[in-house]
């Protein structure tokens, strides 16, 4: 299924509701027929209504007649019942032809969008609110689903009813017809100004719903911090203030239905009043007569629900209306990370990574403010294992998320193998390039679906995905899941959170490992394991990167023995590279670095800082070129 349906206007608030709601013909054109069958069975069922009171026209004059015509009365009533039956039918057959293509549609907006969001850069993430994303993909999409199959077909058909049934009432006499119709015209301003008023409300309200949801999903995962410190009332105090905020504007609307309900109600009322009046002088004139009275009344009455039925499928269009505006905010979101035009492929990759004065800042960053990653010059040779080192806030992180695109850099850029990585398709890219991240994500699968996610070429219960997936498990140490309920088949809860946080992590590192990449990049893959655990994992790692290519943002001295080269980052650039001895030797802040690093884990683990003479040697430089090197590589 494509990311997107084809030939999408944009989305623009100052587009008239018909316009905004035409949007939405991408996906209402397979079903257009069944639309239109729809609409004719309705139309059908309102033409059959508003024959009856003709009928019944016919019928009271055999009654009004010297001689009552049994046989008129009797066939006039058999056909009023074939209208009622014939009305029915055609309102079973409206519902036929429209309920399940218009689910057919919803289930097209809610995959469409689904993609959408899979596509669109991490940037676009960062912006969002989970809460809001959700709320278009149900709440919204259901409503526009509701309103094909039910308002927009009652609105067309009853708004062309009034215009029939208004014509056919000037058929008595001009003047029934004139005060039927002269009566509308306040409803129809009225109209105008709720459209207006409700179409704000409308918006801000399911704008407000959005926000709840965040607030309830943020709630829910957060329940163990909340708990922990004793937080649950302030959360409650913050939701009952979003809740009120809301409720305040749903009373709002109903404020502004209620308006138009009550110009709907009223005037009709005042219609039915002048017309009584008007048709009794009428009669008393002997310009009409009383079967025509009868058939006149009866017709206005016959109008009266497509009237009054005008405020609430106007409401209900308007609320499709914003809901289409709030899914279209998504579809028409710009993605600037996509495939390029004239893609070039790696047959066979070697792994060289290189990152060739490589600058990176945030969309939203300030014009005063410098490059978070300013002019990285870094290469690591193919099968190199590098760690990257720096204190918090000089641009580790970011800098590992610019490999598989999570972001574009801004400025110069990041070849593999020496094509630019936005040159080569995403989906070869991201096969040749895995990550595993500091916070391991799980999803609600099963251990195996989870460590396997990343070999779309393998069948995961074909004896080649086990044989993958276990020796994943191996290196990564996480045999655990061999004493879970069900084994490897085992369901983890949502974001697996029912693991603890070295489960979570061995199990995402073990993810990394079993895509295979040429480069693997590790943020901080192993912050939550024990020391020992982190011991075997890290030996296993050994020989898993001795032919892959490694960035390893390293938070531990240990980590960092992993490594062939160092590189140190400070102030997002790279200000030395070397290995681990060597940048002791030569860089002053490297031995700062390490030294925090060393301190945070003695203060995690409880164990004494281990001081190598090395290090206390390199502490002060012994010639004054070698402090002259230091101030250069500072400066």
């Amino acid at each position: 299924m494509s990311a997107t349906p084809t030939h999408i206007p944009p989305s623009s608030a100052s587009l008239s509701t018909p316009a905004a709601l035409w949007r939405l013909k991408p996906f209402v054109r397979p079903i257009i027929w069944r639309l239109v069958g729809g609409a004719g069975s309705a139309l059908a069922a309102a033409i059959l209504a508003l024959m009856i009171p003709m009928v019944l026209e016919q019928i009271v004059r055999g009654l009004g007649a010297e001689t009552v015509n049994i046989g008129l009365i009797v066939g006039g009533a058999a056909v009023v019942l074939l209208l009622g039956l014939g009305e029915a039918a055609m309102v079973w057959l409206r519902r036929w032809f429209v309920l399940t293509p218009a689910t057919e549609v919803e289930f097209r907006m809610r995959s469409e969008i689904y993609a959408r969001l899979q596509t669109l850069p991490v940037a676009f993430h960062d912006r969002w609110q989970s809460g809001q994303l959700l709320s278009r993909m149900m709440q919204d999409i259901g409503l526009i689903r509701r309103w094909i199959a039910f308002g927009l077909i009652l609105l067309v058909v009853n708004v062309l009813t009034i215009i029939i049934g208004s014509v056919l009432l000037f058929q008595w006499h001009w003047m029934l017809g004139t005060i039927f119709l002269v009566t509308g015209i306040p409803m129809w301003i009225q109209g105008f100004l709720f459209e207006k008023r409700y179409g704000a409300l409308a918006r801000q309200s399911q704008d407000q719903a959005g926000d709840l949801a965040t607030s309830v999903e943020e709630s829910v995962h957060g329940i163990r911090v909340l708990k922990a410190f004793g937080r649950g009332k302030h959360a409650l105090s913050r939701f009952s203030r979003q809740a009120e905020t809301l409720r305040e504007t749903e009373l709002s609307k109903a404020r502004a239905v209620g308006t138009i309900w009550f110009w709907l109600d009223l005037m009709p009322q005042i219609a039915f009043g002048l017309s009584l009046i008007t048709g009794i002088w009428l009669i008393w004139q002997g310009a009409i007569e009383l079967p025509e009275m009868f058939a006149f009344f009866a017709m206005a009455t016959v109008l009266r629900w497509p009237i009054e039925s005008i405020g609430f499928l106007f409401s209900f269009m308007l609320d499709a209306r914003t809901a289409t505006d709030r899914v279209f905010d998504i579809f028409t979101e710009t993605n600037s990370i996509t495939d390029p035009e004239n893609p070039v492929h790696i047959a066979e990759p070697r792994g060289e990574l290189a990152f060739e004065n490589a600058h990176f800042r945030y969309q939203d960053a300030g014009a005063s403010e410098r490059d978070l990653l300013d002019g990285i010059d870094l290469v690591l040779r193919p099968g190199e294992t590098m760690a990257l080192v720096g204190l918090t806030g000089s641009g580790k992180t970011t800098l590992t998320t610019l490999p598989a695109r999570l972001y574009d850099v801004t400025g110069g850029r990041v070849t593999l193998d020496g094509v630019d990585v936005r040159d080569l398709p995403l989906a070869e890219l991201r096969t040749h390039i895995a990550m595993a991240f500091e916070d391991a994500t799980l999803f609600s699968a099963s251990v195996r679906e989870n460590v396997l996610l990343g070999r779309a070429d393998l069948d995961p219960h074909s004896e080649e995905g086990e044989r993958v997936m276990r020796q994943a498990l191996e290196v990564a140490q996480a045999g655990f899941v061999d004493t879970l309920p069900e084994g490897t088949e085992t369901i983890i809860g949502e974001e697996g959170l029912s693991l603890s946080g070295g489960q979570r992590q061995r199990l995402a590192l073990a993810r990394a490992v079993a895509a295979a990449p040429k480069v693997l990049v590790l943020d901080d893959p192993l912050s939550a394991l024990d020391v020992d655990t982190e011991a075997l994992v890290e030996e296993a790692l050994r020989h898993v990167l001795a032919e892959t290519t490694a960035l390893i943002v390293a938070h531990r001295p240990s980590t960092v023995a992993l490594a062939d080269r160092v590189a140190l980052l400070e102030s997002g650039r790279v200000t030395a590279v070397g290995t681990h001895a060597e940048l002791l030797k030569t860089s002053s802040h490297y031995r700062h670095v390490i030294s925090s690093l060393e301190a945070e884990e003695a203060a995690r683990t409880g164990t004494i800082p281990i001081i190598t003479d090395e290090m206390l040697a390199a502490e002060a430089p012994a010639t004054k070129a070698q402090a002259a090197e230091d101030e250069e590589v500072q400066a």
